[in-house]
């Protein structure tokens, strides 16, 4: 008798836990867009740092990433529960600072095209290992408040995808997504910013191959991370816009959904075209706040 309550035991523990993998397969292909988005924002984020300080850096961002996911999971989960209306209005917040933080990026670059940052250099020069420690904290809380943002959107995109399953079965799911994207995520983002690193290792050795692979290692790295920062101030806007064209769907009701833009019969074209659309209220949404806030600063002043 206790031997077949100890079978089933472990049959209901096999069921549930493949109930899980499946549910977390899914929510995990439901965030993929979002996922690279992120990867993109955050290797932008922790690059041009001290080579020597570039895993500490990651490290430290992966850590408060886990933070925001403990602070985010059961919030999200308790909100879906007994404040449902409240998690619409703070996705929509996080995607407008989204927008500003992608059209503040830009609008730096515009205004400043002719004039480069020299902070760090001039930290440099002045072997001042504190003024290099405060910048390397302040790009640490940037990134890590970027991510909360993402973090955010991929939890509750996760959630949509288990909402009809046992609270105990959304717990678990959610807290595997969670600790699954962030060991992903930071994984490779500490993997880019090593590549040349990498590179310079390899070309010690005295093969052509060997010298070949770390030339290229070399040219690569650089031409990464300037990718990964158009990419990543671009996913601002993919990512802000595709929030609020699905805040403004929940709250206003049109003749067409702004979220699912079909004027095509190719679901590729769709897709880009929904993606383009997004990256435009993005980019309009963020150059709004950006202008109302130096508006507002200039009064200050």
């Amino acid at each position: 008798m206790a031997a077949g309550s100890l079978l089933a035991l472990f049959d209901d523990i096999a069921t549930l836990l493949d109930d899980i993998s499946v549910l977390s397969k899914v929510a995990v292909k439901k965030t993929a867009g979002v996922l690279g988005d992120d990867l993109a924002v955050n290797a932008e984020q922790v690059g041009n740092v001290r080579a020597e300080r570039e895993l500490p850096v990651v490290w430290a961002v992966a850590k408060g990433s886990l933070l925001n996911k403990v602070i985010i999971v059961p919030v999200v989960l308790i909100a879906s529960l007994f404040m449902p209306w409240l998690i619409t209005p703070v996705l929509m917040l996080g995607g407008m600072y989204l927008c500003y933080e992608g059209a503040e990026k830009v609008w730096h670059t515009i205004a400043h095209r002719n004039k480069k940052d020299h902070t760090q250099a001039r930290a440099l020069l002045a072997n001042s290992e504190s003024d290099l420690l405060a910048l390397e904290k302040v790009r640490v809380k940037g990134a890590i408040r970027t991510d909360f943002i993402l973090s955010l959107e991929i939890i509750v995109i996760a959630l949509s995808t288990v909402q009809e399953a046992p609270f105990a079965k959304q717990i678990l799911v959610l807290s595997i997504v969670a600790v699954g994207i962030t060991l992903a995520v930071y994984g490779l983002v500490a993997l880019i910013v090593k590549i040349d690193d990498l590179g310079l290792y390899i070309l010690k050795s005295t093969s052509l191959a060997a010298q070949f692979v770390g030339n290229f290692l070399l040219w690569l790295a650089p031409a990464l991370m300037k990718t990964l920062t158009v990419v990543g101030t671009l996913a601002m806007f993919l990512v802000g816009g595709g929030i609020l064209s699905h805040g403004v769907d929940h709250y206003v009701e049109l003749n067409f959904a702004l979220s699912h833009i079909h004027i095509f019969n190719n679901a590729f074209a769709n897709g880009l075209s929904q993606n383009l659309f997004n990256g435009v209220i993005g980019l309009f949404a963020g150059a709004v706040i950006v202008a109302v806030i130096s508006v507002l600063h200039r009064q200050q002043h």
